[in-house]
C-alpha cells in the first residue's frame, strides 16, 4: 500500500495548488485513486496479522480509529479555513503522508494472496463507466427537478444497463474484478449490503448537515465541526467493545439494533427547525455514532471472515467499494430529493429576485441566499427567510427518506446475518476419562 499512499499525498499536493475547478477534480480524482487502495490493505493487513479469535476486537479498534478520522478532519479543515487559504485543507495531508509511509515500512509486514490472479481491466471499465452515468444521472434530475428529462433517463437507464453488462462479465471471466461468487453466502451478501445501505444513509444526511448547520443555523466551518464531535465520540468508544456485544448476543441482533438507533438518529432530522438546541443536535449526532459503532465492526467481520486468509486483500477491496458506491449513490439520490423538494418550495417565493437570475437564485440554498445578499438588507430579508424555510422542509423530507433506507438495512441484516452461537458443551480433552472405562 506505500505506492497508494504516496499516490495520495502527490494527488493532495496538487490539489493544494490547484488553478481551476477542472484542475482540482482532476487532483481529487489522483488522491481518491490512491485512498481506493489503502483502505483495503489495511484490513488485508489485520486478517493477516491477527488469528481468527483475535480478529474482531482487531476490527473494532479499526472500526473505532475512523471515529477518530471523523472528529479530526472536520475540525482541522475548520481551523485551517479560519486561519489559512483553501488549498491548506489538502496540504495538511502531505505530512500525515510521510509519516505513513514511514510507519508502514519500519512496522508493516509483507502479505500477498499466493495467486493473485490477473487485472481485469474490462471489469473495471464498466464498473466505472456504469457508475458515472447513474450518478450523473440523479445529480442531473436533482439540478433540473426533473426525473422525466430525457437526458436524465438516458444517463440513468445506461448506467443501469453498464452495470447489468458489469455483472454478466463478472460471472464469466476468469479474473474477474469482483468474485461474484461471494455472494452466495447470505451472510456475506448481507453484510456487504448494510455497509452499502448505512453509508447511503449516512453520507446523504452529512452532505445536507453541512448546509443546515452553515447556512441555517450560522455556524463556522469549525463550528459545525465540533458539533460532530458526539459522533466520533460514541464511534471511539463503543467500536472496539462492539464485539463483547456480539459475543452475547449475536451478529443479527446487534447489527440490527445499530441499525435502528442510526434510523432513529436520522430520522430526528425531520424534527429539526431553525432553532433547535445544540444539546439535542449533539445528542442525536451520539445516537448515530453508537449506532454505526455497532454496525461497522460486526458486518466488517462477517464479510473478512467469510473468505480465506489469502483473499483478505480481495475482501477488504468489496467492502470498501460497496462502502464507497453507497455513499456516493447517498449523496447523488438524497441530494437530488433534497434540491428537487427545495427548488419546490422556493420557486413561489423569488418573484423579487431578476428575471436573468432566477433560476440559479432557485438551485441551493448557497444560491438563494448569494442572490439575497446582492438585493440588499430590506429586500433580501423576505428571501433569506423564505430559503430557510425551504431547506429545511426539503431536509424533512430527505431525513425521512435517509431513515427509511436505514430500516431497510435493519431489515436485511435481521433475516440474514448469523445469530447468536450456541455455546459448546463440549467436555475439555484432559478431563475426559479414559475411552475404556466408557465402555465398562
Amino acid at each position: 500500500s506505500s505506492p497508494a499512499t504516496l499516490v495520495f499525498g502527490l494527488g493532495s499536493a496538487l490539489a493544494a495548488f490547484s488553478a481551476s475547478p477542472g484542475e482540482l477534480i482532476t487532483w481529487r480524482a489522483l488522491m481518491g485513486f490512491g485512498a481506493a487502495f489503502v483502505m483495503p490493505a489495511t484490513l488485508a493487513v489485520l486478517m493477516n496479522v491477527f488469528e481468527r479469535d483475535e480478529q474482531p476486537k482487531a476490527i473494532g479498534i479499526w472500526a473505532g480509529s475512523v471515529g477518530l478520522g471523523i472528529a479530526i478532519g472536520p475540525i482541522t479543515g475548520g481551523v485551517l479555513l479560519e486561519h489559512f487559504w483553501w488549498g491548506s485543507i489538502f496540504l495538511v495531508n502531505v505530512p500525515v503522508v510521510v509519516l505513513a509511509l514511514i510507519a508502514m515500512a519500519i512496522l508493516v509486514p509483507d502479505s500477498r494472496d499466493p495467486k493473485p490472479g490477473k487485472v481485469d481491466p474490462l471489469g473495471v471499465g464498466l464498473s466505472i463507466v456504469g457508475l458515472v452515468l447513474l450518478v450523473y444521472g440523479i445529480i442531473r434530475g436533482g439540478e433540473l427537478a426533473d426525473f422525466t428529462d430525457t437526458t436524465v433517463l438516458l444517463a440513468i437507464a445506461g448506467g443501469l444497463l453498464v452495470l447489468a453488462g458489469f455483472v454478466w462479465h463478472e460471472k464469466r471471466s476468469s479474473h474477474p474484478a469482483i468474485d461474484i461468487t461471494y455472494f452466495r453466502k447470505p451472510a456475506f451478501s448481507a453484510a456487504v449490503a448494510a455497509i452499502a445501505l448505512v453509508f447511503f444513509a449516512l453520507m446523504g444526511v452529512t452532505f445536507f448537515s453541512a448546509f443546515y448547520l452553515q447556512s441555517v443555523r450560522g455556524y463556522s466551518a469549525l463550528q459545525s465541526g465540533l458539533l460532530i464531535l458526539p459522533l466520533a465520540a460514541a464511534q471511539m468508544v463503543f467500536a472496539p467493545r462492539a464485539r463483547l456485544v456480539v459475543d452475547r448476543f449475536g451478529a443479527r441482533a446487534v447489527c440490527t439494533a445499530g441499525m435502528l438507533l442510526v434510523a432513529a438518529g436520522l430520522a430526528s432530522f425531520a424534527l429539526f427547525d431553525a432553532g433547535t438546541p445544540v444539546w439535542v443536535m449533539c445528542l442525536v449526532f451520539f445516537v448515530q455514532g453508537t449506532g454505526m459503532a455497532h454496525i461497522m465492526p460486526p458486518v466488517t467481520v462477517a464479510v473478512m471472515q467469510a473468505l480465506p486468509r489469502e483473499k483478505a486483500g480481495s475482501g477488504s477491496a468489496i467492502n470498501n467499494t460497496f462502502r464507497q458506491v453507497g455513499g456516493a449513490l447517498g449523496i447523488a439520490v438524497l441530494g437530488s430529493v433534497l434540491s428537487t423538494v427545495y427548488r419546490g418550495d422556493i420557486e413561489g417565493h423569488l418573484g423579487a429576485v431578476p428575471a436573468g437570475v432566477r433560476d440559479v437564485a432557485g438551485e441551493s440554498i448557497e444560491a438563494t441566499l448569494g442572490v439575497a445578499e446582492k438585493l440588499g438588507p430590506v429586500a433580501g430579508k423576505p428571501l433569506v427567510a423564505a430559503a430557510n424555510d425551504a431547506f429545511i422542509s426539503a431536509m424533512h423530507v430527505t431525513a425521512l427518506g435517509s431513515a427509511a433506507v436505514a430500516l431497510i438495512g435493519a431489515v436485511v441484516v435481521g433475516l440474514f446475518l448469523p445469530g447468536r452461537r450456541p455455546a459448546t458443551t463440549e467436555v475439555p480433552e484432559e478431563v475426559r476419562p479414559p475411552a475404556e472405562q466408557l465402555t465398562r
